[in-house]
């Protein structure tokens, strides 16, 4: 059995335990991003940016909730680490809203407004941010009448996890029968338009009281099923794609550390995952992935495209890399989320250590 099923396991034990019988590591887990962090937000939105159907979640012991994916994603193996339940998608709360957390995430948009809006309605980071504003002003204070510092205190405590632009260059920057940015932007100006974007919203997410913060870095888009099947290229990814990505990730680190260095009392946490994320690709059997090319599902568009419903995906989905033509299986979100769990080279402080600060 290779270490990332036994990783995937443990968690799922640590995280039954903890909730019967523990105090969690932090009081709160809330979640923004798109796809890759989406956990059923689009579910309640007109769109085509849905994976509220089978075979999604066919791993999932909740089924198939609007993860796009086969089962877990990164924020759920983080919230079975912090002993927490899984953010509940925050559009899915009628009631109270609960204190350990909420997903704001939702597919197909990015951290500029008008990115994938094309596909349908979706929550902008700036919506999402707008979404968390009014839980922070509006739902928390119910728990916390009697003391406002007893709600600076637990948003301090909290951990809030970011995996968002990865649209903004699919459904924006490369879309110029769509959008004008790629001929207004060179490659690095765009990125760092979108990291000049990023920075305010994380100012943002500041004044509202969040402290703890971990943004991923955009993954290797120039290998995805989508990319590869409809673009020429030499060996086995796009790698004019990748490249347009790097330039926001190498400076995204930059602008982390100014804003921990500016804003008091504030940690700003880079996801060093786009190198994992292509090694996995690279060399799958580290991983124990057997197929790095196909999607597990049968895919609109031949496989380039999200899953066709109630079809039965392949016998085993934790041996692809990808579980449709864009989104990654369980076993590559549990590497993703492990690493930055307990490894300095991809998170530093890593969350075990983010969680004692």
């Amino acid at each position: 059995m290779g270490s990332t099923v036994l990783f995937i396991i443990f968690v799922g034990l640590l995280h039954f335990i903890s909730l019967v019988c523990g105090a969690p590591l932090a009081p709160a887990l809330y979640v923004f991003g798109d796809s890759l962090f989406d956990s059923g937000n689009n579910n309640l939105l007109p769109t085509v940016s849905r994976a509220d159907f089978k075979p999604y979640g066919v791993n999932f012991v909740e089924g198939d909730t609007g993860r796009f994916s086969n089962g877990r994603l990164v924020p759920d193996f983080i919230a079975e680490f912090l002993g927490l339940p899984y953010p509940p998608p925050s559009i899915s709360i009628r009631t109270s809203t609960p204190l350990t957390g909420l997903n704001y995430a939702s597919a197909s948009c990015g951290i500029l407004p008008e990115t994938g809006q094309y596909l349908g309605k979706c929550l902008s980071l700036d919506d999402q941010i707008d979404l968390f504003q009014r839980t922070v002003r509006s739902s928390l204070p119910r728990h916390f009448k009697s003391s406002p510092d007893e709600q600076s205190e637990y948003l301090l405590k909290s951990i809030f996890v970011v995996c968002i632009g990865s649209n903004d260059y699919m459904s924006n920057y490369l879309e110029p029968r769509i959008y004008g940015t790629s001929k207004h932007f060179s490659p690095q100006a765009f990125a760092q338009h979108l990291l000049d974007k990023l920075s305010g919203q994380f100012r943002r997410l500041y004044n509202l009281g969040a402290r703890k913060v971990v943004m991923y870095e955009i993954g290797p888009i120039g290998c995805i099923p989508s990319m590869t099947r409809k673009n020429k290229h030499d060996g086995k990814c796009v790698e004019e794609s990748n490249q347009l990505v790097a330039y926001f990730n190498e400076n995204l680190l930059g602008m982390l550390q100014n804003l921990t260095s500016t804003l008091s009392s504030s940690i700003f946490v880079r996801g060093h995952a786009h190198w994992l994320g292509y090694d996995a690709f690279m060399n799958p059997s580290k991983y124990g992935l057997l197929d790095t090319s196909n999607p597990c599902c049968t895919t609109w568009a031949n496989g380039t495209s999200a899953c066709i419903p109630e079809l039965k995906p392949c016998p085993d989905p934790n041996h692809h890399y990808f579980f449709d033509g864009y989104h990654l299986t369980e076993t590559v979100y549990s590497v993703l989320a492990r690493a930055c769990i307990d490894d300095k080279s991809v998170c530093s402080p890593t969350l075990k250590e983010l969680v004692q600060l």
